[in-house]
């Protein structure tokens, strides 16, 4: 921790399929230790939880219910409102439905559906892997600090379309525009991987750790 006990107590949500070795290194670079676990008093207590994940949808989803996770998340982040960063498909989960390989439950914490990148006629191709411009939008905490347009690192092929569109705080285009950055109060989500992305990624997860 930074600063002994005035630091967020931070804790990577293991679900089974997430890149939390990366995330942890890159905490430990803002000098913030992060505890990786699926326990649930362990993230009971936790000022700030982050939920990672590679994968597809249903596997995610699998290894939340698993884990007998989804009431705990439930109550910590929807009745007690505790900050939680969703990175990837972590960002995802949290949609109401994915329609990845069919029609799956996600956690429900943002009304919206995970749907398919439309690619169209662009040429592109899916997975979108690489590096994109993000354009902010609106006046999201969690997207504060940039006096340039960010670039981030994306690996995915899904995207979430959230109903109630003012909580996008930042847009990418990638055959067509998406939700990159969400937040909705203490709920917030990057589709790309802030772990991986710089010094830009570096100012995302430091805006989430001062809510």
């Amino acid at each position: 921790m930074l600063n002994g006990d005035s630091s967020p107590a931070v804790v990577i949500v293991d679900i089974g399929v997430g890149n939390h070795m990366s995330v942890q290194n890159a905490l430990r670079l803002l000098q913030i230790e992060a505890l990786i676990s699926s326990d649930p008093s362990a993230i009971a207590k936790a000022s700030h939880l982050i939920l990672p994940g590679v994968g597809s949808f249903e596997e995610g989803m699998m290894g939340i219910h698993k884990r007998a996770l989804e009431p705990l998340l439930r109550e910590e982040v929807v009745k007690k409102k505790k900050p939680i960063l969703g990175i990837c498909l972590g960002m995802q989960l949290f949609a109401s439905e994915g329609l990845e390989h069919g029609r799956h439950k996600g956690l429900h914490f943002i009304p919206g559906v995970v749907e398919k990148i439309d690619i169209g006629a662009s040429g592109l191709r899916l997975p979108h892997i690489g590096w994109n411009d993000v354009r902010i939008t609106g006046d999201h905490s969690i997207a504060r600090g940039f006096d340039h347009v960010p670039a981030f690192y994306f690996v995915h092929s899904y995207h979430v379309h959230p109903e109630d569109l003012s909580i996008i705080a930042g847009e990418c285009i990638y055959g067509q525009p998406f939700a990159a950055i969400i937040q909705s109060g203490n709920i917030c989500g990057a589709q790309f991987h802030p772990e991986k992305s710089h010094s830009d990624g570096a100012q995302i997860l430091k805006n989430f750790l001062a809510l």
